[in-house]
C-alpha cells in the first residue's frame, strides 16, 4: 500500500511495487539449525461491533510491536523460516543464477536529469555495487563525476542508506538530495555543491516526501516536511499535518519559513492528511501550490508569484479543485496544461489561462478517445504526451507553433512496449525517453527535433541478458465472473507446450489507478529456464482502461479486484498453461488485498501464494501510520458503508478454520513505513491456526527493509532466490525437495 498514483511525483514513491523487480528484501543470515514447528501465537480476542457486525479480532496485540513478546514470536517465526527456505536443495544453485543474471550488465542507470550546457545527472549502481550512487557528466560520451556515494552515509554494520530523490538548482550548481536507511523512506535532506562535490553542511529531517524545488536565485529551495512526532502522540499522525518550508544554503534547516501546508495560509484549505507541495519551474514567475489528497488522484493547485512565497499573505489563487479531476499539470508561460478525466475516463488534455484559469471551460488540445493519457511532460519545442494503447505504450508529440500548438504526432519507437519520459527540460528541446517490454530490458532513449528519429544515449550499457530470444509473451483476455473480459499478460519460453505442466506465477495488483505496464528483468530468466511462466492479471481498480476501471474496484466495488484475479487464473489452467498444483499467486502491498482474498475465496485455486508486505487486516488498517492517507482509496470503519467495504476486502477477517489453505509465503520488512509489520504478522498468525492443509504458512522479516523501496541489490536477490525456490518445492519440481525433516511439511 503506498502513495502510487499520478501524484507520486508529488509523493515521491515510483514505488510504487515495481512488478518484476520484486520489493521487499532479506532477513537476517539463514539459519541451519532445523525448527521443529512454527511458533504459535496466543490468542486473545478481541471483539468489536461495526454496526450491527460482530468482528472478532484474535491477534490485536500484535499491533504493538514494541511489546517484547511480539518481537520474540516475529523472531522465532522468522528463525522457522530461515531454517525451512535454507534446507531447499535447489535455493543456492538458483541465487547463484539470478546475480549471474543481474550482473552481467556492467551497470544499470536511472533517474535521468538532461540540463543545460549538455550536463546531464543520474543514478547508477555498478553490477559490483549494491546500493546506486549520483553522478554528473558533461556531454554524454564525456568523463562522468561521482557525486553522492549513500554508502559513506551508513556507519560500519549498519543498514544501507539509497537516494530517495534529488532536486537541482536551475543553474546545476547546487544539488540538494534526500537518502535514507534501512528501506526506510524517511529520509534526511542533504545539499552539495557540484562543482566541487563538497556538502553544505545543513541537513533536514523528517524528508520522507521532500521533493526540493530550487528558487530562481540559485541558493533556496522548497521542501516538505512531515511533521515532528512528540512523545505520546498516536502513530497515526506521523503522516499528517505535514508543511512546506523554503531553506537557504548554508543557513539554519530549524529557522525556514512556512510557505504552504496545513495552517499556513487563510486562503488555502487543507486537512490533515493532505500532503503539501510547492512546485517551481524555470523561466515560470509563479510557485505552485499542489496539495495531495492522500493517495486521491485529482489534486487541488494553487498559484502563487514566486517572489511572494515566504512572505506574509502570500497571495495564493486556486487553478483546480478535486471536482475538475486533474491528476496532473505543467506550465507554459501565462498557460497550464492540465490532464484530466472529467468528461473523459481515458483522460484528456486542456490548457487554460494562470491569470483567469478556468479548468471547467478549458481548450481541449488531446481529446478523450479508446488509449488511456498516462501524463505529460513539456520541452521547449513540444508537449509530450503519455498514451496506453491496448497494452502499448505509445508516445504523443504536440508542437509548439508560437502562443499554440499543433496537430499531435505520434513519436516512432523502436518496438512496442512501455514508454516514458525519462528526462524533459523546458529549457531544451526535445527529451529523453525509457522504453521496455515484457521481453526486452529498458534502454534511455532520446528523440531528436530535428531529424525526428529516436536513438540510443549509451547512458545505460546493454547486458547479454537484456534481450533474450527465446522468450515470447501473449496479450489475451480472461472473462470475470460478470462477463467482464480483463487483460492478461503472459510471458513464457518460445514454443511452450500448452499441457499444464508449467511452474506458473500470477501478478495481481489492482489499485490507485495504477497500470501494470510491461518490463523486463533479466533475473526473471532464473524462472523461465525452469519451465516457468509468469502472468499478470490486468484487474479492475487498476488504471489500464482509465477512470471507469479504477473505480469498478474501489471501495465497495473492490471485490471485482480478486475476483478478477481468479478469473486469470482459472484461465491459465483452462488453457493449460499450468495445473492449479503448479499454479502460485503473487500480490504486494494494496495488492496484499488481491492475492489475500484470492487465496480465501478460492484456496483450491492455487499450491501457493506470496504475499509480499501486504495489507491484511483492512479493517484496522486507518489505525496505522500510514492509513488515514488511504481512506481516499479503501474507506474508513467511520461509515457504515466504509466498513462494509473494508471487512469485505480484510483477508485476515476471511481465513476459516478447518480450510486447506495453499502454502503462503508472507514477506515484511520491520522499518516498513507503508504496510506496517503487524498485518502480514496478523495473517500469518491466523492463518497457521486455521489451515488443513499440512502445507506451510511461512512468515518472513527483514530487520534492515521496509516496503521494499530502498533494497539493496542483494537483498533483493535474496528474495526472489527464497520466493522462487520455495514455490518450487510446493510445486514438486525435482532438485527443490528437501530430504529426511520434519521441519516442515
Amino acid at each position: 500500500m503506498a502513495h502510487q498514483s499520478r501524484v507520486a511525483r508529488w509523493v515521491s514513491s515510483t514505488a510504487t511495487l515495481a512488478l518484476l523487480t520484486t520489493q521487499a528484501a532479506v532477513g537476517q543470515a539463514p539459519s541451519r539449525a532445523a525448527v521443529a514447528a512454527p511458533p504459535v501465537a496466543p490468542i486473545r480476542a478481541v471483539t468489536d461491533d461495526y454496526y450491527g457486525t460482530t468482528v472478532v479480532d484474535p491477534y490485536r496485540y500484535m499491533e504493538d510491536l514494541q511489546n517484547p513478546e511480539v518481537q520474540a514470536w516475529l523472531k522465532a517465526q522468522n528463525d522457522y523460516t530461515r531454517a525451512a527456505l535454507t534446507r531447499i536443495p535447489g535455493r543456492n544453485d538458483l541465487l547463484a543464477r539470478i546475480r549471474q543474471l543481474d550482473e552481467a550488465a556492467t551497470a544499470r542507470v536511472f533517474d535521468v536529469r538532461r540540463l543545460p550546457g549538455g550536463r546531464y545527472m543520474y543514478q547508477k549502481r555498478l553490477a559490483t555495487e549494491d546500493v546506486a550512487k549520483l553522478y554528473v557528466r558533461e556531454g554524454l560520451t564525456g568523463e562522468e563525476k561521482l557525486l553522492v556515494d549513500p554508502v559513506t552515509l551508513s556507519a560500519p554494520g549498519s543498514p544501507a542508506h539509497v537516494i530517495n530523490y534529488y532536486g537541482v538548482s536551475f543553474d546545476g550548481s547546487y544539488v540538494a538530495y534526500g537518502a535514507s536507511p534501512g528501506g526506510s523512506e524517511d529520509a534526511v535532506i542533504h545539499v552539495l555543491e557540484t562543482a566541487t562535490g563538497h556538502e553544505t553542511g545543513e541537513t533536514m529531517d523528517r524528508g520522507w516526501f521532500g521533493n526540493p524545488s530550487w528558487l530562481p536565485d540559485h541558493r533556496s529551495f522548497f521542501h516538505t516536511r512531515m511533521q515532528k512526532m512528540e512523545p505520546g502522540m498516536p502513530p497515526t499522525e506521523r503522516e499528517l499535518k505535514s508543511k512546506v518550508y523554503l531553506h537557504v544554503v548554508g543557513t539554519d534547516p530549524e529557522s525556514d519559513p512556512l510557505v504552504f501546508g496545513y495552517e499556513v495560509s487563510p486562503r488555502v484549505k487543507i486537512e490533515p492528511a493532505d500532503i503539501p507541495f510547492v512546485v517551481t519551474y524555470p523561466g515560470s514567475p509563479y510557485a505552485f501550490g499542489v496539495v495531495a489528497h492522500g493517495v486521491q488522484n485529482e489534486i487541488t493547485l494553487y498559484i502563487a508569484p514566486i517572489d511572494s512565497v515566504g512572505k506574509p499573505d502570500t497571495p495564493w489563487r486556486k487553478v483546480c479543485d478535486v471536482e475538475d479531476e486533474v491528476a496532473d499539470f505543467t506550465p507554459r508561460g501565462d498557460q497550464i496544461y492540465l490532464l484530466t478525466h472529467k468528461d473523459a475516463s481515458r483522460f484528456k488534455v486542456v490548457r487554460t489561462s494562470l491569470t483567469d484559469p478556468d479548468p471547467a471551460h478549458a481548450e481541449v488540445i488531446v481529446p478523450p478517445g479508446d488509449a488511456v493519457i498516462q501524463g505529460i511532460s513539456l520541452a521547449r519545442d513540444a508537449l509530450y504526451v503519455q498514451v496506453l494503447d491496448g497494452g502499448v505504450g505509445r508516445l504523443l508529440r504536440v508542437p509548439f507553433a508560437g502562443p499554440g500548438v499543433g496537430t499531435p504526432e505520434r513519436v516512432a519507437l523502436p518496438f512496442d512496449g512501455a514508454v516514458w519520459v525519462a528526462a524533459a527540460d523546458r529549457r531544451l528541446s526535445g527529451i529523453f525517453l525509457g522504453l521496455t517490454s515484457w521481453t526486452r530490458a529498458a534502454r534511455i532513449l532520446v528523440y531528436d527535433v530535428a531529424s525526428h528519429r529516436v536513438s540510443d544515449t549509451g547512458l545505460q550499457p546493454r547486458g547479454p541478458f537484456d534481450d533474450p530470444r527465446d522468450m515470447e509473451f501473449e496479450e489475451v483476455k480472461a472473462k470475470s465472473y460478470d462477463g467482464t473480459l480483463v487483460p492478461l499478460s503472459i510471458v513464457h519460453r518460445r514454443g511452450l507446450a500448452l499441457d499444464g505442466s508449467h511452474p506458473t506465477l500470477l501478478y495481481g495488483y489492482g489499485a490507485y489507478g495504477i497500470t501494470l505496464d510491461p518490463f523486463f528483468d533479466p533475473k526473471w530468466l532464473a524462472w523461465i529456464e525452469q519451465g516457468g511462466v509468469y502472468a499478470v492479471a490486468h484487474v479492475r481498480g487498476g488504471g489500464e482502461y482509465g477512470e471507469d476501471w479504477h473505480l469498478a474496484g474501489k471501495l465497495l466495488t473492490k471485490p471485482n479486484t480478486w475476483r478478477d484475479f481468479i478469473a486469470c487464473a482459472e484461465y491459465l489452467i483452462e488453457h493449460k498453461y499450468t495445473a492449479a498444483a503448479r499454479l502460485a499467486g503473487d500480490g504486494g502491498s494494496a495488492g496484499g488485498i488481491t492475492i489475500g482474498r484470492g487465496i480465501t475465496d478460492r484456496p483450491d485455486l492455487f499450491a501457493a501464494a506470496l504475499d509480499e508486505v501486504g495489507m491484511s487486516d483492512a479493517v484496522r488498517v486507518e489505525l496505522s501510520p500510514n492509513g488515514p492517507p488511504n481512506i481516499p482509496e479503501f474507506g474508513s470503519t467511520k461509515t457504515a458503508d466504509g466498513f462494509k467495504g473494508l471487512y469485505e476486502m480484510s483477508a485476515y477477517h476471511h481465513v476459516t478454520d478447518g480450510t486447506a489453505y495453499p502454502a503462503v509465503l508472507l514477506t515484511t520488512g520491520i522499518n516498513d513505513p507503508r504496510v506496517t509489520p503487524w498485518q502480514p504478522a496478523k495473517l500469518a498468525a491466523r492463518l497457521q491456526a486455521a489451515t488443513s492443509s499440512g502445507k506451510p504458512i511461512l512468515l518472513r522479516v527483514d530487520y534492515e527493509a521496509g516496503h521494499g523501496i530502498g533494497s539493496t541489490k542483494s537483498q533483493r536477490q535474496e528474495l526472489l532466490a527464497d520466493q522462487w525456490s520455495f514455490l518450487l518445492w510446493q510445486f514438486g519440481a525435482a532438485g527443490f525437495q528437501p530430504r529426511g525433516s520434519p521441519a516442515v511439511p
